[in-house]
């Protein structure tokens, strides 16, 4: 299966993720809601479950969250957040579809992700916060570094569709090319705002923009 396809996950594909894992599961009801890309659910699970293996707990405040499947997913993989926020500009309308899906599967879902419609910073943020992103494109990564680090929140952010006009690529594209500078420049800036840095990737097969930036406060350590 190519997990980069941007076609979407119907009920014809539930075979191909037969099995009893959670991942397995998730698919099955991405599929029955049938308005997600192969490509999303494959995005949010790798970086769901990569930001679980360092940090637990907190509100899940998802911004940039298209269908919100991310926000859910951390809900699943950690039960001691108790509530998720997703937020965008303009949710889909099969946002509430694949909610509904979700919550008939986990009923312990019901009611603890909250869709807002709205700009990314008029979120009021507090530093016990989990603040995640999956591809905000272009300068929306920025917003999302800064709204966390106003807040002094925990940070995951996938970014994307990097707009190098008037970036800021730190004067590395001498040596690196253009959206990696932004991001090296990013991690530096991260750093002197005191935070401690966690560079991954998440497979290039799903996603040739597969850096994933993990932070937090170094105060929390």
């Amino acid at each position: 299966m190519n997990r980069a396809s941007r076609n979407r996950l119907t009920e014809k594909l539930i075979p191909q993720f037969a099995g009893e894992t959670l991942f397995d599961r998730i698919a099955r009801a991405v599929c029955r809601a049938g308005c997600l890309p192969r490509k999303e659910l494959y995005e949010a699970w790798e970086v769901a479950r990569r930001v679980r293996r360092r940090f637990r707990g907190g509100r899940v405040v998802d911004l940039a969250c298209g269908h919100g499947l991310t926000a859910y997913i951390l809900l699943l993989l950690d039960s001691s957040s108790t509530e998720a926020l997703a937020v965008d500009r303009c949710l889909p309308a099969s946002a509430a579809k694949l909610a509904e899906v979700l919550e008939d599967a986990w009923p312990r879902l019901r009611g603890r992700v909250r869709f807002m419609e709205t700009e990314l910073d008029s979120v009021a943020l507090c530093s016990d916060d989990l603040v995640v992103s999956v591809h905000a494109c272009g300068g929306l990564s920025d917003l999302v570094l800064e709204r966390a680090v106003s807040a002094g929140a925990r940070l995951s952010l996938l970014p994307c569709c990097h707009d190098l006009d008037g970036a800021d690529l730190g004067g590395l594209q001498g040596w690196l090319d253009g959206p990696l500078a932004v991001d090296v420049t990013r991690v530096a800036r991260l750093r002197r705002q005191g935070y401690r840095i966690y560079t991954q990737q998440i497979p290039d097969d799903i996603t040739p923009k597969n850096r994933l930036l993990l932070a937090e406060p170094d105060s929390v350590l």
